[in-house]
C-alpha cells in the first residue's frame, strides 16, 4: 500500500477511536497531559503498523497500541506509581442534568462523580484497565481479552473483583448509633 491509502486507511479505522484512545490513557496515567502524550504516541506506532490490521478489530488493535504504549511510558516516566485521587475539572458537567438545575443538585451531581472516579482510580491497574474497557468503552470479554493480553475468564475475574471493590468503596460506611449517657452526681449519692 502506499503511504496514502495507509493514511486514507487509518483515518477511517483507527481516528474514529480516538476518544476510546484518550479515556485508556486518561485513566491508566491520571494526567490529562500525559494521556494526550502517550496517545499521540500511540498513533504514532499505529500508523506505523496500520498495514497489518485486519479486519473489523479496529477499536480494540487501537486501544491494546494505547494500553502498550501507556505502560512503556509509565515504566519510563513513573517507576513507582502513585495513586492519586483525580481531578476532572468540569467532566462533570457532561453528565446528564438532573430533572432540577438547582445548585443543591448540582453539588450532589458533582460528589457523586467525583466519589465513583476517585473509587476507579483507587482501584488496582489490572482491576482498573478492564473496568475502563467494560464499563466506559463498552468492549466485549474477548476485546478485553486481546487488548489485555490476558485470557477471557482472567477478564471476568478481574471485572467481578473491579465492580466488588466499588461496590465497597462506594457504599456508605454506616456509623453505630450513639446514646446518651445519663449523667450522675458524684459520690453516686441521690440528687
Amino acid at each position: 500500500m502506499s503511504d496514502d491509502e495507509n493514511w486514507r486507511r487509518f483515518e477511517q479505522l483507527a481516528m474514529p477511536h480516538l476518544d476510546a484512545a484518550y479515556n485508556l490513557a486518561r485513566w491508566l496515567t491520571h494526567n490529562d497531559h500525559d494521556a494526550q502524550d502517550v496517545v499521540q504516541d500511540a498513533l504514532l506506532r499505529a500508523m506505523r503498523y496500520i498495514h497489518g490490521l485486519r479486519g473489523e478489530g479496529a477499536r480494540a488493535w487501537l486501544l491494546q497500541i494505547v494500553r502498550h504504549t501507556c505502560y512503556s511510558w509509565l515504566k519510563e516516566n513513573r517507576p513507582v506509581e502513585k495513586v492519586v485521587l483525580d481531578d476532572f475539572d468540569d467532566a462533570w458537567q457532561d453528565m446528564a442534568a438532573p430533572s432540577t438545575d438547582e445548585p443543591p443538585a448540582i453539588a450532589i451531581r458533582k460528589a457523586d462523580k467525583e466519589q465513583i472516579n476517585a473509587a476507579i482510580a483507587g482501584l488496582p491497574v489490572p482491576y482498573r484497565e478492564v473496568l475502563v474497557l467494560r464499563e466506559l468503552e463498552d468492549l466485549s470479554y474477548a476485546d478485553i481479552a486481546r487488548i489485555a493480553e490476558i485470557p477471557v475468564g482472567t477478564v471476568m475475574s478481574r471485572l467481578s473483583r473491579a465492580r466488588g471493590l466499588m461496590r465497597a468503596a462506594l457504599t456508605p460506611i454506616t456509623r453505630p448509633q450513639l446514646r446518651t449517657v445519663p449523667h450522675t452526681t458524684q459520690g453516686g449519692g441521690k440528687s
